[in-house]
């Protein structure tokens, strides 16, 4: 179902929420281990079609940025959900691949994401098969993220048609390097390199 058949609460009121929900994450005694980390994670960050979409990505230049843009959308996602009536399908919003990608790190702790979660009192959401990758500036996401914090990098906030297009460009590339579908197969035969 697509977002836009939902009535959802006014971005200008998500956003508020929000930064509430952001200042509360970061106040967290656990907050800085949460963010040691994800940003840990980044010996699994192999994906071919996430941050590469980013103009001469740089793993240690760009993932501090990174975790602060996927805070701030996992913070609008809360808010959307709290303020939403907490439908899991209403909250997936339109999101940057590269801010995804980072959720996604973010995700992958678990344990300390769901204890800072609690005493915050809110609900982190994000579930693959309903993530929307459509983001476009002046979107919900974007006047939603304005409005708490100002215009988003776009160094991160790629634009749909945009990262489509990097795509092209990046399958193109991984195939001259022989790895196929943007990094879902590959033609290198191990026994014989």
């Amino acid at each position: 179902m697509s977002i836009s058949t939902y009535a959802l609460p006014s971005a200008e009121s998500v956003a508020e929420r929000a930064k509430e929900i952001m200042s509360a994450i970061e106040a967290d005694p656990e907050f800085d281990a949460f963010t040691a980390a994800a940003l840990k994670y980044d010996e699994a960050w192999t994906c071919f079609t996430g941050f590469p979409v980013i103009a001469n990505w740089d793993l240690d230049a760009d993932k501090r940025p990174l975790l602060t843009e996927g805070l701030r959308t996992l913070s609008l996602k809360a808010a959307v959900y709290e303020m939403g009536g907490q439908d899991e399908d209403m909250t997936e919003i339109p999101v940057a691949v590269p801010v995804d990608e980072m959720m996604h790190a973010m995700i992958a702790q678990p344990q300390l994401l769901a204890r800072i979660a609690e005493r915050v009192g809110v609900s982190v959401i994000h579930q693959t098969d309903k993530e929307h990758h459509d983001y476009v500036p002046g979107d919900y996401t974007h006047t939603a993220y304005v409005a708490a914090w100002g215009e988003p990098n776009e160094r991160y906030w790629v634009g749909h048609a945009e990262a489509n297009r990097r795509l092209e460009i990046l399958d193109a590339m991984y195939a001259k390097a022989g790895f196929l579908r943007s990094g879902k197969a590959h033609q290198i035969d191990f026994a014989a390199a």
